[in-house]
This record gives structure tokens, sequence and C-alpha cells, in this order.
């Protein structure tokens, strides 16, 4: 059993002998300052009112009667107003390292999803050009959720939805029937609201039907634009089980079918030509049009059919990731949901919004590419610093955060840098392996009594290595791949400071075995938490 757990079960046996009512919870946590201890529990104020004591004397009690023994606890505090702070013994910290091991791959993974099925949409960027950087962080995120909830036991399925419908579309046909034009010598302008990057030229030339054929026009520049995404994202190392395609809830009547049964719900109602919908009914601060006087419908409608086809499908949850200019969304398309005779739970769907990123270059804003003309796309940054930084810059700092993609320090090999800083402690720990082999020396990790491992630097790195299976859960639950990023950052720190301070190689046999059962433990972390981010974690820097 592991350590905090044998604490946690001895606080609740003796929570029952006290009288706690049943399902009395036993939450520990790591202090704050690890000074006062390995682990801590706020269980004395919580039994408190149940209990009718005041909490220091309930604590003072549960530490009388803690069999501190077989928990692996050498000493507890009783702190404030009943805090309870539990120290535990160094060979029982360094047993860890040998789980660890033991689990490889596995370690930091759960079964708490019960493999339910959730869906997870992120990207589904308008097939009108390349991808922008905050589409990328949007792959980046989408792509990490996804992970860290396949670590925690879930049955996740990754989509795109192609917005490949509506009035943006017919600009990118009108701007490419525009460059079409051009190239014969006529007189074309690119329409208002129409897209002027050089790909408008590259899909022009490519195109060899007919100029007259508005259709087959439009057909050629999604058809390529989408290629072109796929191989952006091809780039950046991600994959999605599922592309649907907005044109389907028209062809497939998703949408009037839609629109009838909240008609038939009796939601809507007709005002000047337009059908509204009662929105606020369900918190939003006014009703919104669905059907404009034209015929026409609103953007929010088929987002409302589309999520439909998500319930249908089987997906009980379902998370989008999504541009911060997205916000209004939320209400209406939850509001929509709502209305319908379908038992969607009213957060359904959950949504993860992410700010702008701004890239910078030599202290200066980067505002435009080569290739899109008015902005930064995803492969011009991959092409700049590689995958790997581009992915762990859109995950370091919390979503809903404005987020400045500085290239320099991205491309820097240098302590700065955290990703290179994350991955040199992962090369770090797989050379004394390599150094140990060309030097002959047995590196097995067999047979090692970590009880040696006592160094204050080994017992902290050992303890954040610990604490990974509670990072990958605590993101997973929150959504927030940051936190792991933070994580990996904090215990690359450990890990260097370790590294610097302790010779593992060329130590006495017991000790050197006890530090490469530690190396290889660090090494295993870094490694899997690199992994769930989509970074890799290299042998060698």
């Amino acid at each position: 059993m592991k350590p905090a757990d044998a604490i946690r079960a001895e606080l609740g046996r003796i929570a029952r002998d006290l009288g706690a009512p049943d399902g009395t919870d036993v939450i520990l946590e790591r202090p704050r300052d690890r000074a006062h201890g390995d682990w801590a529990t706020n269980v004395a104020m919580i039994l408190a009112r149940p209990l009718k004591q005041k909490p220091r004397d309930i604590a003072e009690k549960i530490r009388e009667q803690f069999r501190a023994e077989g928990a692996g606890v050498a000493s507890i505090d009783v702190a404030g107003p009943g805090f309870l702070n539990f120290r535990l013994r160094p060979e029982v910290i360094a047993s860890v390292a040998g789980d660890i091991i033991e689990a490889g791959e596995r370690y930091g993974r759960s079964d708490s999803g019960n493999g339910a099925k959730v869906n997870v949409e992120f990207v589904s960027a308008n097939p009108t050009g390349p991808l922008h950087v905050g589409h990328g962080r949007q792959a980046a995120l989408g792509d990490a959720i996804a992970t860290l909830l396949e670590h925690t036991g879930w049955d996740v399925s990754r989509e795109y939805y192609y917005n490949d419908a509506g009035a943006q579309i017919w600009n990118l046909m009108e701007s490419v029937e525009a460059r079409l034009k051009e190239a014969k010598g006529e007189t074309a302008p690119i329409p208002e609201g129409g897209y002027h990057g050089e790909y408008i030229r590259e899909i022009a030339a490519s195109y060899v039907g007919e100029i007259d054929s508005l259709p087959a026009i439009q057909a050629h520049a999604v058809s390529e634009l989408r290629r072109e995404q796929d191989l952006d994202l091809a780039a950046f190392g991600v994959k999605f089980d599922t592309y649907f395609l907005e044109s389907s809830l028209y062809d497939d009547l998703k949408v009037d079918m839609t629109v009838e049964a909240l008609t038939q719900s009796g939601k809507t109602y007709e005002h000047e030509g337009a059908l509204w919908l009662r929105t606020t009914d369900y918190g939003d601060d006014k009703d919104r049009v669905m059907r404009k006087n034209d015929g026409t419908f609103t953007y929010f409608v088929p987002d409302v059919a589309y999520h439909v086809t998500k319930w249908h499908r089987g997906f009980k949850r379902a998370i989008n990731v999504q541009g911060a200019d997205h916000h209004s969304t939320v209400t209406r398309v939850r509001a929509g949901l709502q209305a319908l005779d379908i038992d969607i739970p009213e957060g359904y769907p959950e949504y993860v919004l992410h700010q702008m990123v701004t890239v910078t270059r030599g202290g200066e804003e980067v505002k435009i590419s080569k290739r899109a003309g008015s902005y930064v796309t995803v492969r011009d940054l991959i092409d700049e610093v590689g995958r790997d930084a581009v992915r762990f810059f859109f995950l370091m700092r919390k979503g809903d955060s404005p987020l400045i993609f500085d290239v320099d320090l991205a491309r820097s090999q240098s302590e700065e840098n955290p990703v290179y800083y994350i991955q040199m402690a992962h090369a770090r720990m797989c050379g004394i392996f390599r150094v140990g082999a060309e030097q002959g020396i047995v590196t097995g990790t067999a047979h090692a009594d970590l009880s040696l491992l006592t160094e204050p630097e080994e017992q902290q790195l050992i303890k954040a290595l610990e604490d990974y299976p509670a990072e990958v859960a605590g993101s997973a639950a929150a959504l927030e791949p940051q936190r792991l990023a933070s994580y990996l950052l904090e215990t690359a720190r450990l890990a260097h400071l370790w590294y610097h301070k302790h010779h593992v190689l060329g130590q006495e046999p017991p000790l050197m075995r006890a530090r490469l059962v530690l190396a290889r433990a660090a090494q295993i972390v870094i490694a899997n938490g690199l992994s769930a981010l989509g970074i890799t974690a290299p042998e060698r820097m």
C-alpha cells in the first residue's frame, strides 16, 4: 500500500472509532510549506461539527490513537486550529521509486473514467485558409486534454467539425474566382470579406475546371484547404477519429429537424418575419433569432443540431475546445439543447475557451506569414522552433490567459527555455545509464537498498515523482494541461539539482544501485509526462 493510502486508511479507522458519520471523506494534501511535513489533513476540522468537539482536541486524539509504524509515519504534529502534519520515514519515501519502475509507462494512469465515452472536439477551423497560431494553441490543448482523459480511463473520441457551409465558404469561392479571372488578365478585386493570402493564388493555379462553374470552384477550394489543414495537423502530430462536415447537417435535414423539434417544444415564436428561440428561459440576456426573415439560419442553429448528433452517437459527455470569441455560443447552444425534448444535462457540452496568441521575435510582434499573408501559421512556428517547443509553449499557460510566444526563447538551448530544460533532465537520467554501460559498470536496478536514498535532494525528488499520478488526475479532471506542464518543470528542477549535487556512478555498489533506481524512476515520470502532452523525451540533447 502506498504511504498516502496507508495514512488515509488509518485516519478513516480512527474517525470511525471516534463516531464520525458514514461517508466522511479523509483528504490528504501536500503542505504548502514542505518544512511542515510530507502530508497534511484537515479531517479534525471536518469532524468538529458532527462530533461537537474542538478541532484541536480531535486532532490530539487522532495523534494519540494513530498507529504510526504500520503507516510508515515517523512523526505527527498538530498545528494551528487542528491541522495534522505527517512526516514519513525516509525509507518509506524512498520505496516509491521502486514502485515507479515496476509500473513503467503505466505509472500515473488510472481507470477512474471507467471506460465511459467522451467526445473532445477541437480545432474545427473553417476550411478557408491554413491553420493560424490560435488554431495551434487549440490543437495542443484539445490533444493534451484528450490524452489526459485517456490516461484516466475515459474512452475518448477526437473530433474535428468542418464549417464547410455558410457565408465564409461563399467568400472563399469568390476569392478564388477573382484570382482565376486575374490570371486571365481580367480586373477582378477580392470581394469584401474575402481572402487575400498567397494560398488563394495557389488554389486558383491548381484548378482545372470551368471558370464559370462556381460550385466546382467551391468544391475544389474546400478540398484543397482541407488537405492543407491536414498537412498542418500532421506536422503538429495531431490525429482525429472523426471529421464531421457541417454541410452534412443540411444534406441530412438535421438542421430542419432540429428547428421543427424546437418549434414543437413551444420555445419559439415569430416576430418581424423571423423565428426566435426563447433563450432567456435558459439564462441568456435576450432571445435569439434562429431563422432570419430571408429564410437563412443563424450560426448557432446548426451548432445545436450538431450537438444533438453527438448525444445520439452515445457521447453523454462532450468537451469543446474553442477560442474565447466563441464565448457567446456557450449559452445559446446549451439553451437550444435544453429546449429540446431530450434528456441532455444542463452543462452539456463542456467548454474550454482559450485566449489569443501573440508571436514575438526580437521583442517585436510577428504579424504575417509569407503564405497566409495576414497571420502566422502553425507550420511557420513549427518550422521555426520545432513541434515540441510549439506544443509546450501553447500548453504552459492556462487556456484563458493570453499567450505571448517568444520565438527566440523557444529556439534557445538554455535553462530559460522550459521545454529544453525538461527534456534535458530526461536526457541526463538516460545519460547515466549510457555512460555506465560504456564504462562497463553494471547499471541494473534490481536488489537495490532504497533506504540509502536519504539525502534531502533525493527525498524531495522522490516525493515529486510520487505526486505524478495525482497531477495527471487533477489535470484531467480540471481539463487544464498547464498543471502537468508546471509539474514537469518543477520536477525537472529537482532532477537537475539532484544530478548536480550527488554522483551516481562510481559510488559504492549499494548506494549506486539505489541511485540508479531513482534515476530510472525520474526518467520514467518525465517521459510519461511529456508523452501525455504530446512531446518527445529525447535520450540525448
